[in-house]
């Protein structure tokens, strides 16, 4: 029997890395899975991003656990897309029990990061997009009214600053830093909102996590290089975690083992934030 037998999940940038070893986690514990992803290249990002390939892909392994699965392409700037796939993913499932909005970028590498496009994309797929979700997924946790579980992945830019340099103030790391910081207000308030509803909300908060977000030769050449000592240290002495370390506080949040906690932030983040 699994931890989320009878659930649904829903999750943004679920093609893959964060999103994909979520949703992974979630079906092998039981739930039906639909995962949303632009599959398509951000072009303010220097990286590769998501492909229709990854999604397929990311479906294909989901399905291996023999429950529901639902893979839409969806670009989660445009609010009409979002509440189009939230309204196919209720329907085909019945409702949701739990949203993971998770999408992200890092548009603050390579060339391309000087461009005010930098960020307004990581604004709009990070905060608007967050926000865009939860708006479109209210209305039906209101009217089950039976409690669910919804997680925003922040980060520890939420919390610190990491410009050690000027150049660093370029638009897409500061879309970041002001996307991951807005979504902590974005969750305090859909918690209050939602909690006589039994739906809980909360926020987890990676530190380096090895996805290609910064497993990639544009983060080498542009921070790695010339960051000074104990640039993004923690206490541990670690460098980035596993997708799968974050899925394990995401899986809690998730479950009836956190049924009385909402509005919070959970750091995993070695102890990044204590320095």
């Amino acid at each position: 029997m699994g931890r989320f037998d009878g659930k649904t999940a829903l999750i943004t940038g679920g093609a893959r890395g964060q999103g994909r070893s979520h949703a992974l986690r979630l079906a092998r514990e039981g739930a039906d899975v639909a995962i949303l992803d632009i599959a398509a290249q951000v072009e303010s990002v220097v990286y590769p991003t998501s492909t229709l390939e990854d999604l397929a892909a990311t479906e294909a392994e989901l399905k291996e656990f023999g429950g529901k699965v639902l893979a839409i392409q969806c670009d989660v700037r445009d609010q009409a897309q979002v509440e189009t796939a939230v309204k196919q993913v209720e329907t085909e499932f019945g409702g949701l029990d739990i949203v993971l909005a998770n999408a992200g970028v890092m548009a603050s590498y390579g060339k391309k990061k000087h461009d005010m496009a930098a960020w307004d994309d990581s604004v709009a797929i990070m905060l608007n997009g967050v926000y865009y979700l939860l708006r479109a997924v209210t209305p039906g946790f209101a009217e089950r009214n039976n409690g669910g579980a919804i997680v925003i992945t922040g980060s520890t830019s939420s919390y610190i600053g990491v410009a050690y340099k000027e150049e660093l103030l370029n638009p897409g790391q500061m879309g970041y830093g002001a996307a991951k910081s807005g979504v902590l207000s974005l969750m305090r308030n859909f918690a209050m909102a939602l909690g006589k509803y039994g739906v809980r909300v909360n926020t987890v908060i990676p530190a380096g996590v090895a996805t290609k977000m910064i497993k990639n030769e544009f983060f080498e050449a542009d921070l790695a290089d010339d960051a000074p000592g104990g640039w993004m240290a923690n206490v541990m002495n670690r460098g980035p975690v596993e997708p799968e370390e974050i899925t394990n506080a995401v899986t809690w949040l998730c479950s009836d083992e956190s049924r009385f906690v909402t509005g919070q932030s959970l750091a995993v983040d070695m102890g990044t934030l204590l320095l």
